[in-house]
């Protein structure tokens, strides 16, 4: 299964998004990558990855024979919460319980409003079950399991119709064993239901949390297992027998066979991607701190790159919902090129999060779309070319453009239709810009400090923008910004992330547990590297310690260094990290308060082959390929154009500028300066002075 084994010369990373599927290939003996984007299938995505595969293997010259692996990000799992599109799924939980996903967390979001928010519950009351039995927090069992309850409810379930099962008993972090016997005695009275156990999903404290976390992985079951059942089928046709790995939330691959089991661990599979590949540039550029965007056609995904790494957390939230498992911490709003814009009843101007996607699509795909999008707005404004989208692959309908937003943007706001596009824009910049402060400024961190990288087919024509709007006075395109986020998934390792929930505190009286417990997690990750076909000179086994301080509601991840021995001295390094940490994220710290462990992590990692960094050559010349109109600041201005591919080293431009590739426009405002690296990568900076 580890594809450093094979002999053969090409690797794939593909990205499925909501409206395109974007597809990198590594040729393997010379490091260099070629880049294909192709239209996204909703109905049945692997449909659209085969037809990306073909069309990737005819554009760059390989066989489906010639791939040693196939890295797959997905949003399949991410789309079926937002849509919905789930299965009928009961909850098992210890009686009294039933409740805990209703209750959740008292998080108001308006303080003052006279009602709360309403819960999002994605399993109804008569499916969320009682069954007698207890736990206590030190595992030891109360009251035994009644058996004769989980034959019982096994019968009701068969006659509901319902399809999977979570089940979530209280403590079973602690002592899993009832929670083990419920998934037996299901295989054997309802063997048909997909079973989802907390303490393999999510074994953490936090009833609430954890309940969560696998409720959404027991509803994704059936539709990441139908997917990888389709994925396989069209594979093995096309004669496609190279080993797949999915890329998952903490950057990380897993085979198709754990991704079916642990589904909730993909929903943030196609974002993480492209935060691997802001890591590696900002290594690449010696940039050590950078805001992340990547906007495709349905979302804008923004995460940060300080001190040269991402971060990683222990809990998400997706559309509401917790999820607590290690992910990369991306902050997602619905603003793409294909966000609707739209005048509201009292006459404000409303740009998503609803998206037009693949189908029908902004009203210039002619495919049955009318609403005005961003992507129209920038067709309306003259800075994506019609005739030149996709790098020519696809034609705009420009006049379909100017009609959406006339109509439903101008006209109502009696604007002429150019000031309409670009208060859609405006409107747009405004969101982006917004949730790139909330990123930042919860970390206590100054824009002014950070370079923008934009990457996603839509960034570049709105990154100098947003980087102007909150103080950013760098912007970098890297190259093939369009498919940047497959890219990153080239970059990806085999990673098991694995945790023991244990309340201790953080002294000489929990060496003994942490001695035991670094063993059992070193041993079980090993192991599963192993049956992933992972050498042990290969593998790496890092310890990190979720801490906190007596009575916080929330931890601290920091490294823990016992592999040496000295585990004294390692606890120690790590206590004064998390002091460290906690005052730069929180502006305090209580260094003579010994603070608690709450849970040891271990992300058991299995390293693949590296992509060999590709020398760059500009072979091009400085002139422009071509002029046209472009509306900014409210004028039109003479634009030059200019052709990536073929542009010269040290190459500098002045604003107003477009820059196009096969995958993406950039627009360089007036008063931003932009040159070539050597690196291939493109740089912008706003000029002293300027004004965007």
């Amino acid at each position: 299964m580890q594809p450093t084994a094979s002999p053969r010369p090409v690797r794939i990373a593909v990205d499925i998004g909501g409206t395109f599927t974007d597809i990198e290939i590594l040729d393997e003996t010379t490091g260099q990558t070629f880049a294909v984007k192709t239209p996204t299938t909703p109905d049945d995505p692997s449909e659209g990855l085969i037809t990306g595969l073909r069309l990737a293997g005819e554009h760059v010259g390989f066989r489906f024979s010639d791939i040693s692996a196939l890295m797959h990000g997905t949003t399949i799992a991410t789309n079926a919460v937002l849509q919905r599109r789930l299965p009928k799924g009961a909850l098992i939980t210890t009686a009294g319980f039933e409740d805990v996903l209703e209750i959740g967390r008292h998080f108001r979001k308006q303080v003052y409003a006279s009602k709360a928010e309403p819960r999002v519950v994605l399993i109804p009351r008569a499916w969320r079950l009682g069954i007698k039995e207890r736990t206590l927090a030190t595992g030891a069992i109360e009251t035994p399991l009644d058996e004769r309850d989980v034959a019982r409810i096994a019968e009701r379930l068969k006659a509901g119709g319902i399809q999977c099962v979570a089940v979530c008993l209280l403590h079973a972090y602690a002592n899993a064993a009832h929670e083990q016997r419920i998934a037996e005695l299901l295989a054997k009275h309802a063997p048909e239901l997909d079973v989802s156990l907390s303490h393999e999903v999510s074994p953490e404290i936090r009833e609430f949390e954890r309940s969560s976390t696998t409720v959404l992985n027991a509803l994704l079951m059936p539709v990441v297992r139908r997917y990888l059942e389709r994925l396989r089928a069209r594979l093995k046709t096309a004669g496609f027998e190279a080993p797949v790995y999915l890329v998952q939330s903490n950057g990380g691959v897993m085979s198709p066979e754990t991704a079916a089991l642990l589904p909730a661990r993909l929903l943030l599979s196609g974002p993480s991607g492209g935060a691997l590949a802001a890591e590696t540039i900002a290594q690449r550029l010696a940039m050590p701190d950078v805001v992340a965007v990547d906007m495709g056609g349905t979302s804008y995904d923004v995460s940060i790159v300080s001190g040269g790494r991402t971060r990683l957390v222990t809990e998400g939230n997706v559309d509401g919902l917790p999820v607590r498992l290690p992910m990369i911490e991306i902050r997602t709003i619905g603003s793409g090129g294909g966000s609707i814009a739209r005048v509201e009843e009292s006459g404000r101007l409303r740009v998503g999060p609803e998206s037009a996607g693949a189908k029908p699509g902004p009203a210039c795909y002619s495919r049955g779309g009318t609403e005005p999008t961003v992507t129209d707005a920038n067709v309306v404004l003259g800075r994506i070319d019609p005739q030149f989208f996709l790098g020519g692959a696809m034609r705009l309908d420009a006049e379909a453009a100017r009609t959406a937003v006339t109509g439903r943007v101008a006209e109502p706001l009696k604007l002429t239709p150019e000031a309409a596009a670009e208060g859609i824009l405006q409107v747009a910049v405004s969101h982006m810009a917004g949730a790139i402060r909330l990123s930042l400024f919860e970390k206590g961190l100054d824009p002014e400090d950070f370079t923008l990288l934009s990457f996603g087919g839509a960034s570049g024509l709105h990154a100098c923008d947003t980087a102007d709007e909150i103080g950013i006075g760098r912007v970098v395109f890297p190259r093939d910004p369009g498919t940047l986020s497959a890219w990153g998934m080239l970059y990806s390792d085999v990673v098991h992330a694995l945790a023991r929930a244990r309340l201790m505190k953080a002294d000489g009286t929990a060496i003994p547990n942490l001695k035991d417990i670094c063993a059992e997690l070193r041993r079980a990750g090993a192991e599963r590297l192993e049956a992933d076909g992972i050498a042990p000179p290969e593998q790496l086994l890092p310890i990190a310690l979720d801490m906190r301080y007596p009575g916080q509601a929330y931890e601290i991840q920091v490294p823990f260094d016992g592999a040496a021995g000295n585990l004294d001295a390692a606890l120690k390094a790590s206590i004064a990290r998390f002091h460290e940490v906690h005052e730069a994220q929180y502006a305090h710290a209580e260094k003579h308060v010994t603070p608690d462990i709450v849970a040891v992590r271990i992300a058991a990692t299995g390293k693949l082959r590296k992509p060999i960094e590709h020398a760059f050559a500009f072979e091009g010349s400085a002139a422009p390929k071509g002029r046209r109109k472009v509306y900014a600041a409210g004028n039109w201005h003479d634009t030059a154009v200019y052709e990536r591919a073929k542009l010269a080293a040290e190459t500098k431009i002045a604003g107003p500028a477009i820059i196009e590739e096969a995958h993406a426009t950039h627009f360089i405002p007036p008063g931003w300066e932009l040159t070539t690296a050597p690196t291939g990568d493109l740089v912008a900076t706003k000029r002293a002075g300027g004004a965007a």
